[in-house]
């Protein structure tokens, strides 16, 4: 059984003490492929030391996070180009909007967005977008750029279902993650409406710990709790969901 996390900060500070025994944990329980995205230009050399220690089971994106859009965000966009120039990358990523901490670079934020899709379209890569209560803006973004050209996954979904219906029309999967093993995280409650083969799985580690690690660091080797909830969700066997999951990572990624 091969399981894909399609979303995990693996170089994270969170992993210092025991990165490399929480990768092998994961490995050990059948996680053998990390997509990791990036944040911003101060990790990316601990993005490159990760493939390179494990080079048959990480594969990098490339990508300014929006919450990372500051007064220096042009800056930080020429250096994520010229990093996804030399290639490598699998997506670009992570990339969106996010109004919930703070609005003061909202036109930034959906400026960069937009610059970042034009580079995956010219790249031919999918998107992996970062998305907190900012949907309206989001799909505006989206919608201004709908094309065969434009896929992707929807990381860490926690709209409803009218807005997983939405997403899934701009050629996007699902990212799911622990949110769908919380009491209240409410998308368990239409996801089987939504058909697995839009469906894939992410731990975003060490971030959203699924039940019953929830509050505390997440990693990799959770996204089997995460997958078993799928399974009772689909009514569906572990291996089969690990299977179609995995499946709709390589239609995304290409790998």
């Amino acid at each position: 059984m091969i399981l894909t996390d399609t979303h995990t900060h693996l170089y994270s500070e969170a992993f210092n003490d025991d990165r490399n025994d929480v990768i092998r944990r994961a490995i050990d329980a059948g996680v053998s492929r990390f997509f990791i995205p990036a944040i911003d230009s101060e990790y990316t050399s601990s993005m490159y030391a990760l493939r390179e220690n494990f080079p048959d089971h990480i594969f990098l994106m490339m990508g300014v996070h929006p919450t990372h859009v500051k007064e220096n965000y042009k800056e930080e966009l020429a250096l994520a180009k010229e990093e996804l120039d030399k290639g490598g990358f699998y997506a670009v990523g992570e990339i969106g909007m996010d109004l919930y901490w703070d609005k003061t670079f909202k036109a930034a934020q959906q400026e960069a967005f937009d610059t970042q899709i034009q580079w995956a379209k010219e790249l031919q890569l999918p998107i992996n977008i970062h998305c907190r209560d900012a949907f309206d803006e989001v799909f505006e973004v989206l919608e201004s750029n709908k094309g065969e050209d434009l896929f992707g996954v929807f990381h860490c979904f926690t709209g409803n279902l009218e807005q997983a219906r939405k997403a899934i029309s701009y050629n996007m999967k699902l990212g799911i993650g622990g949110v769908s093993t919380f009491k209240n995280g409410k998308i368990d409650k239409f996801l089987k409406e939504i058909a697995i083969e839009n469906i894939v799985l992410e731990t975003d580690a060490p971030y959203l710990a699924p039940t019953p690690f929830r509050g505390k660091r997440n990693e990799s080797s959770y996204l089997l709790h995460i997958a078993e909830k799928l399974s009772d969700i689909y009514e569906m066997p572990l291996k089969e969901i690990a299977e179609t999951t995995t499946e709709n990572s390589k239609a995304v990624f290409g790998i």
